[in-house]
């Protein structure tokens, strides 16, 4: 409810991203992960190296990516894709091969368990070296079951920037109306909401915090 409110204090400092003449972008993607949910577990256990693989489409181009995500023992985060990727249901030889060679997990353990839509909004900075994006209208849906839960209510703002560049105004706006940085892993959190067997111990906080932002939505209607 007060993503309004962020937009007009950052008017005059960011511009939006265009894509094919359009500010908001439908993404769409499946994440896979195994029987066991190893990087549901790897996430949660706080583990060092972790990995993510998913498929993301950009509705408005079509274009979809094969992608590996990388959280070293450094804190870093690499991403490797695979360019018009086509999904039939399972993963080929030549996409496992992809996996095998940017993660340490048997591609052939792998299932589609999540599928996550969101749209995106994307501002760029006139003045530093960074770029914000704004994701809404959130929904997962568990993949097998194809039970769904949408969050309608949930804004999320990511600021990405080079190295250690200059302090955001990004930030400082946040921190002016209140709003601190929080952790937030789409494919935990949607994973978490659809699945009792997983355990969410310690996602409970950022969970308890969603209710609080949806019962406050809920109010000012």
């Amino acid at each position: 409810s007060r993503l309004p409110e962020l937009i007009e204090n950052l008017q005059g400092r960011y511009k939006v991203l265009e894509i094919n003449k359009l500010k908001m972008q439908l993404y769409s993607t499946i994440y896979f992960d195994t029987p066991e949910f190893l990087f549901y577990n790897q996430h949660m256990n706080g583990q060092l190296e972790r990995y993510k693989v998913r498929i993301r489409t950009y509705e408005s181009t079509g274009e979809s990516f094969l992608e590996v995500k990388t959280k070293t023992n450094k804190n870093r985060t690499i991403k490797n894709r695979l360019n018009n990727f086509s999904f039939s249901g399972s993963i080929d030889a030549s996409h496992a091969d992809f996996i095998k060679e940017h993660s340490t997990v048997d591609p052939i353990l792998l299932k589609p368990v999540l599928i996550n839509r969101f749209i995106r909004t994307t501002l760029i900075s006139f003045a530093t070296v960074e770029r914000i994006t704004l994701d809404f209208n959130l929904s997962f849906t568990d993949y097998e079951n194809n039970e769904s839960i949408e969050m309608p209510s949930l804004a999320i703002g990511e600021l990405k920037k080079e190295g250690c560049s200059v302090s955001s105004v990004f930030n400082t706006i946040l921190k002016n109306m209140g709003i601190y940085p929080m952790g937030f892993s789409k494919y935990c959190i949607g994973s978490a909401l659809l699945n009792d067997s997983l355990r969410k111990n310690l996602l409970k906080p950022k969970l308890l915090k969603l209710k609080k932002i949806e019962d406050e939505s809920s109010r000012s209607y």
